[in-house]
């Protein structure tokens, strides 16, 4: 279990590039944002590129006009246009999946929820373990097939 010890989906002005909320708090989609910089990737980067490219291709949930370079990289399904719009997303169901890739699901009330497929496996050893942070700061759970899995994804793509 990571540093990551609560759940908190606040609004937050970030540095850019590179911005992130402090490491003992953040949402489901911060897992993700900080297990990519790890390998140098900066979602928050590519997100508001990608958004500021063709902003009418993502969502308006939220009622923006234009790309919000602060919160726009921790939603969920700006997250799953990005990476389908990359050609990340995955076919072949679970057994696709490697460690790294990234599911996400609707959570009951239809709330979207990512998370990162981990090197541990279940106690049968059918699925891998999830690492996200669902509201008790950052786990590693039996969840893949807990809720409705909506996208599975390898970003970057990759052979």
């Amino acid at each position: 279990h990571g540093v990551t010890l609560s759940y908190d989906p606040s609004y937050v002005r970030l540095d850019y590039p590179m911005g992130d909320v402090p490491m003992e708090r953040g949402v489901c989609a911060d897992v993700v944002i900080r297990a990519l910089r790890a390998v140098s990737l900066d979602l928050q980067a590519v997100v508001n590129r990608d958004m500021r490219s063709d902003f009418s291709a993502y969502p308006k949930t939220w009622g923006l006009k234009t790309p919000d370079r602060n919160i726009d990289h921790r939603r969920v399904l700006n997250l799953e246009v990005l990476f389908k719009r990359s050609g990340c997303a995955l076919s072949g169901g679970d057994a696709a999946l490697l460690p790294g890739d990234f599911v996400t699901w609707r959570l009951p009330g239809n709330l979207p929820h990512i998370g990162v497929v981990s090197t541990r496996w279940n106690a049968d050893k059918t699925e891998p373990l999830i690492t996200h942070n669902v509201g008790s700061g950052v786990q590693i759970e039996d969840v893949l097939n807990a809720w409705p899995i909506t996208g599975r994804f390898r970003y970057p793509a990759r052979t």
